[in-house]
């Protein structure tokens, strides 16, 4: 299958909202975010992303269809949750470029598209001035977690091998429903962080 990569920059980006917030919901449920989605949270969420003139999202396509989207935006544009973490460490918020998320679906996995995601964002933050950092979050479960399929591997050793850090002292809480839960319920995510001229 062939498989373009599209990028888009703040509002040029809107066409693909609806598309994107149902991928997100499809991606999402799986194990480890089990996120029970809610297409009104997804469209405020994808909408904020798309107001900000420096955002970027780089688009995975076959043909003219959607199959994955990574996401990015100054930090200084992000909710205040996610930048509670950088404030207490002592760092710029404006030398921050926040990765948002990367979404794929199972058929395209594997081909390398996750390197291609890393490389267009990075590549976005390095045009824009001012910016020494790129980071993320991603949530953490317990090892024992009896909802982990068979087979899973975290992303760990891929991130790793991108040059980002694991950071044992910085982490964010946001909240969102599980599935099969009947409210929504708080999650610690870790922080993870590059040098962007590393």
């Amino acid at each position: 299958m062939t498989v373009r990569i599209l990028t888009s920059v703040g509002e040029a980006v809107r066409p693909h909202l609806p598309e994107l917030a149902r991928l997100r919901i499809e991606v999402f449920r799986d194990y480890p975010y089990l996120y029970d989605g809610d297409m009104a949270y997804e469209q405020r969420y994808l909408d904020a992303y798309a107001r900000s003139r420096r955002s970027v999202f780089v688009l995975a396509l076959d043909g003219d269809r959607v199959v994955g989207c990574s996401t990015g935006i100054p930090l200084v544009d992000e909710v205040a949750s996610i930048q509670q973490p950088f404030i207490e460490h002592g760092m710029m918020l404006g030398e921050v470029f926040y990765f948002g998320e990367s979404v794929l679906l199972p058929a395209y996995r594997g081909q390398g598209l996750g390197h291609r995601f890393f490389d267009a964002r990075e590549r976005h933050a390095r045009a824009l001035p001012g910016y020494r950092w790129t980071a993320f979050c991603a949530v953490e479960r317990a090892a024992n977690d009896s909802r982990q399929p068979a087979g899973y591997r975290s992303n760990d050793a891929f991130w790793t091998g991108r040059g980002y850090q694991r950071q044992d002292n910085m982490f964010c809480t946001l909240d969102w429903t599980e599935t099969g839960a009947f409210e929504s319920s708080s999650h610690r995510l870790r922080f993870w962080l590059r040098p962007l001229d590393a």
